[in-house]
């Protein structure tokens, strides 16, 4: 079986970083299967990433090797680290592009009822392991500070897709940096509050409330203002502004034959409400 890397980045593929990404791998290993979830990640936008990661990487085959590079930070002192939980590698600079799969896999722990980028630093539950990845045998040389995907990264995933231990790669650690993944809660007039969490290419907005955060009863969804009643089963539903529930598993504002993004003016991080319809 050929094992799988794939790439998350915001790259773009206008340059030939991505190609040289994938010609370091294959050099390497010859075998491995290289699929890009994305290299249109908006630049320096961790929390796109990390989002966007959080839903891709579980569709994959376990054991898979996940690289992220979305690295503002790329030759600073920040880390270079390997996180392995019970399903998958992760090969990433400590930056908070893996928030949202450690926060999920630790059961919402450091998650905060507000959005913030604020990075702090958690230490694992069991089942998830982490590496800094500080021994340099593995890297391409000489190493250029501006392009570690290149010299560190993806000669680090080469290495762990032929099964090589990422004890190899360096020195065991108990803590990563990670933004808080915010929670939905309850504001004093009984109200269910969330966030957007991402917007995607339609123009979608998709927040953080899962069907199992709601109210029992017939509800109201209030957006910068707009209040539309219940949740859509699809898209062409409704003539306008609907809710429904996506396939990442989270409840999103849209907007038929158009964005709802750009209609409402809303953006990450925004607050959305749901109210029990009177």
């Amino acid at each position: 079986m050929n094992p799988i890397i794939t790439l998350t980045t915001d790259f773009g593929f206008e340059d030939a970083y991505v190609a040289v990404m994938r010609g370091v791998i294959l050099s390497i290993n010859p075998k491995a299967n290289i699929i890009d979830i994305t290299h249109s990640i908006e630049p320096q936008n961790i929390a796109q990433a990390a989002f966007i990661l959080n839903v891709a990487y579980r569709y994959f085959p376990k054991q898979s090797v996940h690289m992220a590079i979305v690295d503002p930070g790329v030759g600073s002192e920040r880390r270079g680290i390997i996180l392995k939980t019970p399903s998958s590698l992760f090969v990433a600079p400590d930056n908070g592009i893996l928030s949202h799969v450690i926060n999920e896999l630790s059961c919402n722990e450091g998650s905060s009822s507000h959005y913030s980028k604020s990075l702090e630093r958690v230490t694992f539950k069991r089942g998830i392991e982490a590496v800094a990845i500080t021994e340099p045998h593995f890297w391409r040389h000489p190493v250029s500070p501006s392009f570690h995907g290149r010299d560190i990264f993806a000669p680090v995933a080469a290495g762990l897709s032929l099964g090589i231990s990422p004890y190899e790669f360096g020195e065991k650690i108990t803590s990563v940096y990670v933004f808080p993944t915010p929670r939905p809660y309850f504001d004093p007039q009984g109200n269910l509050v969330g966030h957007i969490l991402y917007v995607d290419h339609f123009g979608n907005l998709i927040t953080n409330i899962k069907s199992t955060d709601l109210p029992q009863g017939n509800i109201v969804i209030e957006a910068a203002g707009q209040h539309i009643e219940g949740i859509s089963r699809y898209y062409e539903e409704r003539e306008r502004l609907m809710v429904i529930l996506g396939s990442s598993g989270y409840l999103e504002i849209s907007l038929r034959d158009g964005s709802a993004c750009d209609f409402l003016g809303m953006e990450v991080g925004d607050e959305v409400k749901v109210m029990l319809a009177q």
